[in-house]
C-alpha cells in the first residue's frame, strides 16, 4: 500500500493538492497510479480541496485516528512547530501517510513542500 498524506494551510485550492502529490510522486519516480490512498489529520478532516483531490484521483481519503497519528509522529522526518502546535505532530503529511499505511510503514522521503500544500508518500510495511 502507498499512501499520500497532505498537509495544508486552510482554504488551498484541489489544484495546489493534486500539483503536491504530483510533485512528491515525481520525486520518487513514481506516478498517481502507485497510490493506495490520500491520507491527513483530523484537523483537516474538512478541507475541501483534500476531498475533492482524492474524488478527482478516484482515492479513499482517510483520517488518520488521533492516537494512531500520535503514534506515527516519530517516524516524522520534518519539524514544523506549527503544525506540532495545531495537530500535535511535527508533520501532519508525514504523520498521517505513516498511520495509514499501517504497522512497519516508512517514509520514501521527507514531506514535499509546494506553496501552502505538503504532501509526504509513505508505503506499507509489507511493501517491497
Amino acid at each position: 500500500m502507498m499512501v499520500a498524506g497532505i498537509g495544508s494551510r486552510k482554504g488551498v485550492s484541489v489544484v495546489e493538492v493534486l500539483a503536491a502529490i504530483e510533485t512528491a510522486l515525481e520525486a520518487h519516480g513514481l506516478a498517481m497510479t502507485a497510490l493506495s490512498a490520500l491520507a491527513t489529520a483530523p484537523l483537516k478532516k474538512d478541507e475541501a480541496a483534500i476531498s475533492a483531490a482524492g474524488r478527482a484521483l478516484n482515492l479513499p481519503v482517510v483520517i488518520a485516528d488521533d492516537r494512531v497519528l500520535q503514534l506515527a509522529s516519530p517516524g516524522a522526518r520534518s519539524r514544523c512547530d506549527l503544525s506540532q502546535s495545531r495537530a500535535g505532530t511535527p508533520s501532519v503529511s508525514e504523520a498521517s501517510a505513516l498511520a495509514v499505511a499501517g504497522a512497519g510503514a516508512r517514509l520514501l522521503g521527507p514531506r514535499t513542500v509546494l506553496g501552502p500544500v505538503t504532501c509526504a508518500i509513505a508505503i506499507s510495511g509489507d511493501a517491497p
